[in-house]
């Protein structure tokens, strides 16, 4: 053996290269079946398999410029991260969009902006907007709520987040006076840091469910009545990366945690179906909401990405002849992405957040429901132009999801659906979650909505208004047509925004319904390190 061993390391390491390339080749001619090119082209056939798995790396960072890239580009995505960590998320030389570009927006700033009082709260705490409407409110529930923040987080479930990433994000909000939304995963440890929860129930009553899988009103009751920090209540009835689909969540996938909170059997696959068994038809959604709200003291509303009307019509219908119904209503818009989709539903099924949201606004207003509803708006609206669009159209509250995971870290792999996000953002995986510090990303999370919300505020001021909820259709311009010209909203989408019922920051502050649990001491200390 000694004898072999001596000559096998006196061969030259070249030759060795040329026999493990033999080798390969050898493979690729007569023991491929799969790939054509490396059958015709052995070995450096391999060349093309390897450029193609880092293709989205070299475009991000290389070729494409810095307003290409979807669905965030570079310069989105960089003023998240700036904002993020407290840092310049200013640009100079002007704008390098195309403002002449088919759906460029301008806000039509006042001759004069507003002026803020001597002794008005955003002197000193300019992140600071609560919600204009109360939730509800109209229907009499038992315990309304005003979100504190104008700003919050969407829909992100446990599972499909990792527990780092729901935990950072939880705290985040905590400090920055945001709602978090579980998503229809359940209510985990993660999300009990202490900020506001919106609780999410899906087609699968994760953490809400029987031994059968079907919706418990007395595991709920117990869930709201042990975890106070729950807020509202939402009704997932489909989400616009999705909607109409339901999914699996494979038995692989299900930790002794998991099974725990979505209260799902640990071994099996467990079916989220594309509709919900616990009511038929529109008229039972209704009578659904209404048990839950009775039951809960809780406002109880509808998260729904959007496509045919007719539904949403008989809603308003029975909301006006009843007085009952959602007291809040999301609307998601198709170009929504956190959950993975097939690429069908996700290019082409629901409508995009603008054309959904004001078919729908337009509906509620014809039946003169608009007052009663606080609509939540989410569809890549996590900018404060964006937002100030969304809230000129009628939106009340804007709900962000990938913008705030970019905010603790995530880099637009677009690897969510592999369980191998790089950052620890979107993974189970210990090992990549492991670089999540959740201090620093709780605290990202906050000056990213703080900042967002001072920004959203001074483009207020610049239009004359105290807050963004009075902002109207006309105070937006959009370009148009071939010949891109630009018409406001008003015109564009033929309405006019019902007047919200608003009478200054203070009053709002002063709502007994306020959550948050507001920190103004710890807002102030922010808004003094951003300035």
């Amino acid at each position: 053996m000694q004898v072999i061993f001596d000559f096998l390391i006196k061969i030259p390491w070249w030759v060795w290269l040329i026999l493990f390339l033999m080798l390969v080749a050898f493979r690729d001619v007569f023991l491929n079946r799969k790939h054509t090119i490396l059958h015709n082209f052995p070995v450096v056939g391999h060349m093309r398999y390897f450029l193609e798995s880092i293709g989205p790396e070299l475009r991000q960072y290389i070729v494409a410029n810095n307003r290409e890239e979807l669905p965030f580009n570079r310069r989105e995505r960089g003023w998240i991260y700036a904002s993020a960590k407290n840092e310049n998320n200013y640009e100079g030389f002007g704008t390098d969009q195309d403002i002449f570009s088919t759906h460029y927006i301008f806000i039509n700033n006042a001759m004069l902006p507003y002026k803020l009082p001597a002794d008005h709260p955003n002197r000193k705490n300019s992140g600071l907007i609560p919600c204009a409407k109360v939730m509800g409110q109209f229907n009499k529930r038992r315990r309304p709520y005003r979100p504190a923040s104008i700003i919050n987080i969407s829909a992100m479930s446990f599972g499909s987040l990792s527990a780092k990433a729901i935990e950072s994000l939880n705290l985040g909000c905590k400090l920055s006076g945001a709602y978090h939304n579980t998503g229809e995963g359940g209510l985990s440890s993660y999300h009990q840091k202490g900020a506001d929860v919106v609780f999410q129930i899906g087609t699968g009553y994760f953490g809400t469910r029987d031994g059968l899988g079907n919706f418990s009103m007395e595991k709920l009751v117990d869930l709201v009545k042990n975890n106070p920090q729950i807020r509202a209540i939402e009704l997932k009835l489909s989400q616009g990366a999705k909607p109409g689909k339901g999914g699996v969540l494979p038995a692989a996938k299900i930790s002794k945690e998991i099974s725990e909170i979505r209260g799902v059997p640990l071994g099996k696959d467990v079916l989220s179906p594309s509709y919900h068994t616990a009511f038929e038809g529109i008229e039972g959604m209704v009578d659904f909401i209404e048990e839950i709200a009775e039951a809960t003291g809780l406002p109880v509303g509808i998260k729904s990405a959007v496509g045919q009307l007719n539904d949403w019509k008989k809603l308003a219908s029975i909301m006006q002849e009843q007085d009952r119904g959602p007291d809040f209503i999301s609307i998601d818009g198709g170009e929504g992405g956190t959950g993975a989709a097939p690429p069908s539903f996700a290019d082409h099924v629901s409508l995009p957040w603008i054309y959904a949201f004001t078919d729908v606004y337009k509906v509620f207003q014809n039946y003169k429901l608009t007052d009663r509803i606080v609509f939540v708006a989410a569809g890549k609206l996590g900018f404060p132009a964006k937002a100030a669009m969304a809230l000129a159209l009628g939106a009340d509250c804007i709900n962000v999801a990938r913008e705030a995971m970019m905010s603790i870290g995530c880099i637009q792999a677009q690897s969510c659906h592999t369980n191998t996000c790089p950052t620890g953002v979107a993974t189970q995986n210990k090992w990549l979650q492991a670089g999540i510090d959740i201090q620093d990303k709780a605290m990202r999370t906050n000056f990213y909505f703080v900042k967002f919300r001072k920004e959203l505020l001074q483009i207020s001021h610049a239009c004359g208004y105290e807050h963004p909820c009075q902002f109207t259709t006309d105070d937006v311009d959009i370009n148009l047509s071939d010949k891109n010209l630009a018409k406001t909203l008003a015109t564009t989408f033929s309405y006019h925004k019902d007047e919200v019922n608003f009478g200054s920051v203070n009053e709002l502050l002063e709502c007994p319904h306020l959550g948050g649990n507001l920190n103004l001491e710890m807002m102030k200390l922010t808004e003094d390190s951003i300035d």
